[in-house]
């Protein structure tokens, strides 16, 4: 038999890919990332870093990453360590180096690419939220569905639950030591919209992102509080708001949290254009359990950068969590005696912690970007093992359906409006 020819991604990274002759431990899965900004870069730290730490089943190898402009993506493969460069997100999921493909674009992409990539026998990793609309969810979720079937696996992209101290939280709860569930209250504020000069990128325009600080940061605090409680919210009452209604538009390329430069319209002011997402939004909750939420997602928050704050309160105790110090849990356990009790910080650096068995000595801080890292390591062992990986497809269009019925509660002034499929109310006891 003549021997196999060497591929572009091995003469690259020197690895031997899965379905390669024995002897080659652990195989290799190549992996083809459409996006390269914000989220692309985060990303490619997680696959270049992942089989660096942890002891995985499959080794990811960096083989094609996707955008656009040649040039750019180009110098993004350069930069990330990507074997290759694609301008056509359908090129890089027909090559027969790529085994997983890893969405990082704006929304209203997600659903194509997804679908299409399932459809041909790929993974999936696919930023948050899921879709921009409940419709584009469920499409998804469907054709993830079709593809268990044969053996993938397709996650969402919450990195947040990466957090060994969210990890650890919800194994607490599961133990049961916070109790029966009365309250969960979360914030996530940012202020990178104050300036009403910001100018108008692609998270500011309904048809790319869907919805605004909803999508953006609601996204995440939704999954948050419905992955620690385990039990979905069943109903919302919300309202939102835009406070600047129309922005500068961009010369150059927008990376989302930043745009390159403003146009010139005339007497030399930028031209603007109409901001269609919400700046803010405020809604509470009820969970299956009849525990009651509260959510705030911002990014108008002056002096707010990335602040993301989630406490939960039990017959037992409480637990809270504050990203700002994300290797810190605050634990107040309810049934000590009052006279000693109160709030007490556990320091999640012990190797006993999720994930710390493979990082620094007791006391090391991890940071943001280890979470992705962690969604690495953790679709690679789902895809070993033929498991569902958490978050999944499903998980995702729960978290829409949310989303969705927000905006449905803000557009009827906040009227209590179920997350369809509504659930069937707790069984008294």
């Amino acid at each position: 038999m003549a021997p196999r020819e060497e591929t572009e991604t091995e003469a690259a990274t020197g690895e031997t890919p899965v379905g390669a002759p024995a002897g080659a431990s652990p195989p290799a899965l190549g992996v083809g990332m459409v996006g390269y900004a914000f989220m692309g870069a985060a990303h490619s730290q997680g696959w270049r870093t992942a089989g660096r730490v942890f002891d995985l089943p499959a080794r990811p190898v960096l083989a094609a990453v996707c955008g656009r402009d040649g040039k750019a993506v180009r110098a993004a493969a350069d930069q990330h360590g990507w074997a290759a460069a694609e301008t056509d997100w359908r090129d890089l999921i027909a090559r027969d180096d790529v085994h997983i493909v890893d969405i990082c674009t704006p929304g209203d992409s997600h659903a194509e690419i997804a679908v299409a990539a399932l459809d041909a026998g790929k993974h999936v990793l696919c930023e948050k939220p899921l879709a921009n609309s409940v419709a584009e969810a469920e499409a998804m979720t469907a054709a993830a569905e079709r593809a268990r079937a044969r053996g993938q696996v397709a996650m969402v992209g919450f990195n947040y639950r990466r957090v060994p101290a969210m990890t650890y939280a919800r194994r607490l709860i599961a133990e049961g030591r916070l109790g029966e569930l009365r309250h969960v209250r979360v914030t996530y504020l940012q202020d990178w919209l104050v300036d009403p000069d910001f100018p108008l990128t692609w998270r500011l325009q309904r048809e790319h992102a869907g919805s605004g600080a909803l999508g953006d940061l609601g996204a995440h605090i939704v999954d948050l509080a419905q992955y620690l409680a385990g039990e979905p919210l069943v109903g919302v009452s919300a309202i939102t708001e835009t406070f600047v209604r129309s922005r500068p538009l961009p010369a150059g390329a927008s990376a989302g949290l930043s745009a390159g430069g403003l146009s010139a319209g005339g007497g030399g002011a930028a031209e603007r254009g109409p901001v269609t997402v919400d700046d803010s939004a405020l809604f509470t909750g009820r969970l299956a359990s009849g525990a009651l939420a509260s959510f705030e997602a911002t990014r108008m928050a002056a002096g707010r950068k990335n602040a993301l704050r989630i406490e939960l309160n039990g017959e037992r105790g409480s637990l809270a969590f504050d990203l700002e110090r994300l290797n810190e849990l605050s634990f107040h356990d309810h049934t000590e005696p009052a006279a000693s009790s109160g709030f007490r910080r556990i320091l999640v650096t012990e190797p006993e912690h999720p994930y710390l068995e493979a990082w620094w000595p007791p006391g090391h801080a991890l940071g943001y970007e280890h979470t992705f890292v962690h969604q690495a390591r953790d679709l690679l062992h789902a895809i070993a093992t033929g498991t569902e990986p958490e978050p999944s497809f499903a998980d995702g269009l729960q978290v829409q359906r949310v989303l969705a019925a927000v905006e449905e509660s803000a557009e009827k002034n906040a009227v209590y409006t179920p997350v369809l499929p509504e659930l069937p109310a707790p069984q008294a006891l």
